[in-house]
């Protein structure tokens, strides 16, 4: 098994009212001018923003602001701003988080050129109704249950007015196009789907209805293994290896003390990322230390950034909903642990 060495806690909550109740789920960039972290804040009642910090080192705070440098403005994100992570495209920044309003979860696009000045693109997943989805979905053939089981709003159409939908989470584009198109890998529970454009304005309602028509050619990652048989999400932005595209990713599995989240590791064709190439049978890492089996929400750890210095990964990571925390590894003994479970074509 690979040697994974937990850093301890990065960044904890403070007095200050947008983040009170918890800091988590990172997303992290290096550019020229140091390494950047941009937190999912929470303040009471659960009204999450989004945080900052400048890193002097992977491993040491340098400065933190004081004031959110993202908070809900939009109808579609009125309970709050989650889960940032962070990719560079073309010179440009793109920070996809979850809008929240309420009831709706859904994945949303911010871009920047100077990790300063933002322009919120919005909401680049589906706004399907679970009724509409299944009927697409379940076109060819028979749907995998769980997505039935973590869907169906019970036929509630509506909620304190506004119209349910299928909860589209974990938005993370590679930091590259591949074959000329941007790609960016999704979440409807409880597998790890992926989309390919030319441009994002392909991304319309006809665009969404082909591509449920045809869910089970998108799905990247399905779970397999019994720390993640619950569900799994995304996690990092994908790592470029001469291997392939590292996938950090989180997986679930539910116990008589609730859900446990770890992190999980898996490897994608370089032209293909449809193509699983290796995955850990085990969890990279999951909850065993005291700030990550009790928090906000017990036994969490939610990976969502992650920073390559020499040959060192570091994983910034939610611990238990309360603390952000951080775990390294050497990248040449995790790509050479993957290979040794290589996918055959027969699995």
């Amino acid at each position: 098994m690979i040697t994974i060495k937990k850093e301890g806690i990065l960044l904890n909550k403070t007095d200050l009212g947008f983040e009170n109740e918890g800091v988590l789920n990172p997303a992290v960039i290096r550019n020229e001018d140091g390494i950047h972290l941009f937190y999912r804040a929470v303040a009471k009642g659960n009204y999450s923003s989004i945080g900052y910090c400048k890193l002097s080192s992977p491993l040491v705070v340098g400065e933190r602001a004081d004031v959110p440098i993202h908070f809900p403005q939009c109808d579609y994100e009125t309970h709050g701003v989650e889960d940032p992570r962070i990719t560079k495209i073309d010179g440009i920044y793109h920070m996809t988080y979850t809008g929240f309003d309420g009831v709706n979860a859904l994945g949303v696009l911010a871009l920047s050129e100077d990790l300063v000045h933002w322009h919120r693109y919005g909401i680049i997943v589906p706004k399907i109704p679970y009724a509409e989805f299944l009927h697409l979905a379940s076109a060819k053939g028979i749907l995998n249950e769980k997505y039935i089981r973590y869907n169906d709003p019970s036929h509630i159409q509506e909620k304190e007015g506004k119209k349910i939908f299928v909860w589209d989470k974990n938005v993370i584009f590679f930091p590259r196009k591949i074959d000329g198109k941007l790609h960016f890998l999704h979440r409807v529970k409880p597998d790890i789907q992926l989309v390919a454009v030319c441009d994002l304005k392909e991304l319309t309602n006809e665009f969404w209805q082909h591509y449920f028509l045809h869910l089970h050619e998108n799905i990247v990652l399905s779970a397999k293994y019994d720390h993640e048989v619950s569900y799994i999400g995304g996690g990092c932005p994908p790592i470029e290896t001469k291997e392939g595209w590292l996938l950090i990713y989180h997986g679930v599995h539910d116990t008589v003390n609730g859900y446990v989240y770890s992190a999980c590791a898996a490897l994608l064709d370089l032209n293909n990322p449809l193509k699983e190439l290796a995955r850990l049978p085990y969890a990279l890492f999951k909850p065993e230390e005291d700030w990550e089996l009790k928090g906000e929400v017990n036994n969490v750890c939610f990976p969502t950034g992650a920073l390559v210095v020499d040959d060192t990964l570091y994983i910034y990571y939610g611990a238990a909903d309360e603390h952000i925390a951080c775990a390294s590894v050497s990248l040449s003994a995790l790509l050479q642990e993957l290979m040794i479970y290589t996918k055959t074509d027969e699995q």
